[in-house]
């Protein structure tokens, strides 16, 4: 009877203590975070996706995936659920897409926002709003690969036709003309080296001297740009030649003004008097060629002689 006791206690014990860490378990990993529902709609397929895969929102962890079935909505479209914690900013402008963690394989939903819109997209559990999902790399890859292996094919078929039989010919003879072309080249450079030596060495050798003569002449064009320089700054100090010249420029403008405002009006009423005088002079002298009498008789008439048209004999009176 005391050994069923002890057993009952130890069982007692064992369950007490599984039961413990059955609870302990479930407050370690209890998750408080309130989570909204969202759905994502796709034709494309979502391979290495499973239900509690990871969603992610510019790289954190935001949710997990709910469930994958069919969307019951769009024929032939999958239908991917998300639980999303409620502090993320999703909005109207948000998106989804398919990736996929490093070499793995496993996939999980990275959601993002294109930033054109700022109104928060409203949860509803009842009927969750849609998240757009986009074509992953993969499925692009896809989508492309039929127009990257005909683009492919057409590069195979013109290698082939550059690799014909006439093109290998031709790409031949254009290597040999080239090879007679380098040599041809490698001819005129010995010419030009073999020119250059006889021509120009001894052009080189008197190079020294026509240096000297250059530098002299530019010594000699240094010295007189320098007595230029003097002579120039002589000129212009300020008792220098061309203070003198201007103060002489300034004395005879000032002689000049004083002869046309006083000089010169007494030479034009001179001239004007002399003028009037020698109008006189000529009236005088056409009147006296005119009537030389009169230098005897004055400017009067002269009275006729006896026999003369016109005379009269004095009277009686007036007679001696």
């Amino acid at each position: 009877m005391e050994n069923k006791a002890h057993a009952i206690a130890a069982g007692a014990f064992v369950i007490g203590l599984l039961a413990a860490l059955i609870a302990l378990v479930v407050w370690l990993t209890r998750d408080d975070t309130v989570r909204n529902i969202y759905e994502l709609s796709t034709r494309d397929a979502v391979s290495g996706l499973q239900p509690q895969a990871m969603v992610r929102y510019r790289g954190i962890a935001v949710g997990k995936v709910a469930s994958i079935d069919f969307d019951p909505k769009v024929k032939g479209n999958v239908r991917v659920r998300i639980s999303v914690d409620e502090k993320v900013p999703l909005t109207h402008s948000s998106y989804a897409s398919l990736s996929y963690q490093g070499v793995t394989g496993l996939a999980f939903i990275a959601l993002d926002d294109k930033g054109e819109s700022q109104e928060p997209l409203i949860p509803d559990n009842a009927n969750p709003p849609r998240i757009p999902l986009k074509p992953s790399v993969l499925a692009q890859l896809q989508e492309r690969g039929e127009a990257i292996l005909n683009q492919v094919d057409i590069a195979a078929k013109r290698a082939n036709a550059l690799l014909a039989d006439e093109n290998q010919k031709r790409i031949a003879d254009a290597l040999e003309n080239i090879s007679q072309a380098a040599a041809g080249a490698n001819r005129l450079t010995q010419t030009l080296d073999k020119t250059i030596k006889a021509d120009l060495s001894p052009a080189l050798k008197r190079m020294p001297d026509t240096l000297d003569r250059v530098k002299k002449a530019a010594s000699d064009v240094s010295r007189t740009a320098n007595n230029l320089n003097t002579t120039v700054t002589r000129l212009n100090e300020p008792e220098g030649a061309l203070h003198r010249i201007g103060d002489g420029a300034k004395s005879l403008s000032v002689a000049i003004e004083n002869f046309n405002g006083a000089t010169l009006p007494r030479i034009n009423r001179v001239a004007d008097d002399a003028s009037r005088t020698v109008r006189r002079l000529g009236r005088t002298a056409d009147n006296i060629n005119d009537n030389p009498q009169s230098l005897l008789y004055g400017n009067g008439g002269v009275a006729p002689g006896p026999g003369e048209p016109g005379f009269s004999p004095p009277p009686a009176s007036a007679r001696p």
